[in-house]
């Protein structure tokens, strides 16, 4: 019998209910090695503000070279309020941007899927939310977050200004990301943009509109993002894919996280060109609950499912977590920012508990 290649996965818990999420998804790739016979080497390196405290940088540099030589990332959260007043370049949101770019992570997937038994959990109707299950990609590397910044004394005052960029190649691999991702779910795709306002998105529409053609099969939608936003809340179900710039999408994406009921819920993958990619929940640090084992790990737990599925190919066993998360869900199993009266209220730990035993193969 050939044994499986071990994968080597930098773990970045990071701040706050960081290292308590990340904790319970190691956990459940430690029963996908049991169950599958698959193997994995965990390194664990400093993140976000813990990394400020202890090395003086957000990214230090031996934790970047261990996500560079790793096969995948595993990421808590970052930030707090502890560090909000701090220079740029010492946020710990500073070294996410860095960490992305040093590892060339373009395309940003969120998926938001409506669980069936959390329907009551979200403040939308149970009749508009049912049946929803989309993606948001969001292009990670470019616009408005990366480009020139600078403050001008003028006689009239002070004047800001962001510069928002983008090349005809950083939208052409973000696109077709996107036709590639919906060839393989419900074969639409939505690409939100302001091509009534923004010269950026009048090239981003035209490159969607060349590439089209070549992906027949898929059926494309231009949704202005302002009516994007709108159209998000009136009838989530109807879309697939959505694909949009950096700014629309970060925007996009966390509307689309509440469909679900709790951000808590919600996972990501950042992927480059390869197979390495960087996996982590949507949710934040929420250090106002940190240390007390009430955190939703089910987010960090369906990002690792991502990253069996994505970076490692492992479907078998991405099938299987994701199939015990639903159905520890169906048996009326919640962390407290889901739950609701007659709920099992859980913690953290007994949540990761659960979902690794309810795995098979």
């Amino acid at each position: 019998m050939i044994m499986p290649e071990t994968k080597k996965i930098a773990v970045i818990a990071g701040d706050g209910i960081g290292p308590e999420v990340v904790a319970e998804a190691i956990k459940v790739l430690k029963r996908t090695e049991e169950l599958f016979g698959y193997r994995f080497e965990f390194e664990h390196g400093l993140f976000g503000g813990i990394a400020i405290d202890e090395k003086g940088t957000p990214l230090p540099e031996d934790t970047l070279r261990m996500c560079q030589a790793a096969d995948a990332v595993l990421l808590g959260a970052v930030g707090g309020p502890k560090w909000d007043n701090n220079p740029k370049e010492l946020r710990p949101e500073t070294g996410l941007l860095g960490i992305r770019k040093a590892l060339g992570l373009y395309a940003n997937l969120r998926p938001a899927v409506v669980f069936d038994c959390l329907i009551g959990a979200s403040t939308l109707k149970p009749e508009v939310l049912r049946g929803t299950d989309l993606i948001v990609v969001r292009e990670l590397t470019g616009g408005i977050y990366f480009g020139e910044k600078y403050r001008r004394d003028t006689e009239n005052g002070q004047i800001a200004v962001d510069t928002c960029v983008y090349s005809v190649p950083e939208i052409e691999r973000i696109v077709r990301r996107a036709f590639e991702i919906a060839r393989q779910r419900r074969k639409k795709l939505a690409s939100v943009d302001k091509a009534n306002v923004l010269e950026t998105s009048r090239l981003w529409r035209e490159t969607v509109n060349r590439i089209a053609p070549e992906y027949p099969d898929v059926e494309l939608e231009h949704v202005l993002v302002d009516n994007a936003a709108m159209q998000l809340l009136r009838r989530p179900a109807s879309f697939d894919v959505i694909v949009t710039e950096n700014m629309f999408g970060d925007i996009l994406s966390d509307e689309a996280a509440m469909l679900t009921g709790s951000i808590g819920m919600l996972s990501s993958a950042s992927l480059g060109d390869g197979n390495r990619g960087l996996y982590e929940p949507v949710h934040g640090s929420a250090p106002d609950i940190a240390g007390k084992g009430i955190a939703n790990p089910v987010a960090t737990i369906l990002s690792a499912a991502l990253m069996l599925r994505l970076s490692f190919g492992y479907h078998d066993a991405a099938d299987a977590v994701e199939r015990a998360v639903r159905e520890v869900l169906d048996a009326g199993h919640r962390t407290a920012d889901i739950a609701e009266a007659g709920d099992k209220t859980v913690g953290t730990t007994e949540m990761g508990d659960l979902i690794a035993a309810a795995m098979r193969n």
